[in-house]
């Protein structure tokens, strides 16, 4: 069975057993069931589909996958806007899944660092696609207390750090997320070398990561509020939100986009503890790394209140292409 085949037929697979016949609005066929999600018969009735085509998309048999039958399996399954994007990138013809032009150095955007630039006053990181870190202001290595180094992994860091688990205080709900999101790429870019090994690297080394990347949960990013245990400030709270740039040509999913707001109002400590950081306010750019994507979009990492009296949208920024499917 083809890998790509293989995990569009896995992911099929838990969207299903997830998915109960009474929350699918049909009536439970007869007979004893081995598991409370949807049988393959009952699933394939729901998308118009015969039985025996439905079992070959699972099994990873179907080659050719249109994409009305796409658009019928979204709507059986009941998938939000990430799933969907996900099933699509899964249900991609291989042909057109396997070429892709070779990737320039990657480099961080310009127009990314001016605007890091505009914002020294909030934390800023600007990311890869294999949450390679790019660039990021001193304000971000005094919230994360780690330097998060310019060519360093932000993922390698929030999994295998145990900084990290202490630092973010809800870490399960974050981190489940961020493995999501690592997902999320892998559809996209299923033939992406150095991202499989990170996933695998990670896998291996946490117990976590493996149970979360098994359960085939699949986020745009992590839009899930981070909660910060700073030793200065106090408790934070960040919400997190993604802004797309105009001229990106990426597709995303829509409905991600929502305003920010204000989740924790913390007493704001004297403004000379967190300047006396190393580099605050400094952006530190990655050179002649190995992968570009010329354009960016914006990712916010929070709003919070524990550096400044008043509210800041503090944003991260992640260096690739993107734009939103109308």
């Amino acid at each position: 069975m083809p890998a790509d085949r293989a995990a569009l037929g896995a992911f099929l697979r838990s969207r299903r057993d997830a998915l109960t016949p009474a929350q699918a609005g049909i009536d439970a066929f007869p007979g004893p069931r081995r598991v409370p999600g949807l049988r393959k018969e009952e699933l394939a009735v729901l998308a118009g589909l015969s039985p025996d085509h439905y079992s070959r998309l699972e099994q990873g048999r179907q080659g050719t996958v249109t994409d009305e039958v796409v658009e019928a399996l979204n709507r059986a399954l009941r998938l939000d806007d990430v799933e969907r994007a996900h099933l699509r990138d899964l249900a991609a013809p291989v042909s057109r899944r396997r070429w892709a032009p070779p990737e320039p150095p990657v480099r961080a955007d310009p127009g990314m660092l001016r605007l890091m630039g505009a914002l020294d006053h909030v934390p800023v990181l600007l990311l890869g696609r294999r949450a390679e870190v790019l660039a990021r202001n001193g304000l971000l290595t005094a919230v994360l207390g780690t330097p998060m180094q310019p060519g360093s992994s932000f993922a390698r860091w929030l999994f295998l750090d145990p900084d990290a688990r202490t630092r973010i205080t809800n870490w399960d709900d974050f981190a489940g997320a961020a493995v999501g999101s690592l997902r999320y790429e892998t559809g996209r870019h299923p033939d992406d070398r150095r991202l499989a090994a990170l996933v695998a690297d990670l896998r291996a080394a946490d117990a976590e990561v493996d149970r979360w990347w098994t359960d085939q949960r699949v986020t745009f990013r992590t839009s899930v509020a981070k909660q910060i245990d700073h030793p200065v400030a106090g408790p934070l709270s960040f919400g997190i939100e993604s802004v797309v740039g105009p001229h990106d040509p990426e597709p995303v999913p829509r409905r991600l986009h929502r305003p920010a707001r204000l989740t924790h109002r913390p007493r704001p400590p004297p403004p000379h503890q967190l300047d006396q950081h190393p580099g605050h306010g400094a952006i530190s750019p990655l050179q002649g790394a190995s992968t570009t994507f010329p354009t960016g979009y914006l990712h916010d990492l929070g709003t919070t209140t524990g550096l400044r009296p008043s509210p800041t949208v503090a944003p991260t920024f992640y260096n690739r292409p993107f734009t939103l499917r109308s």
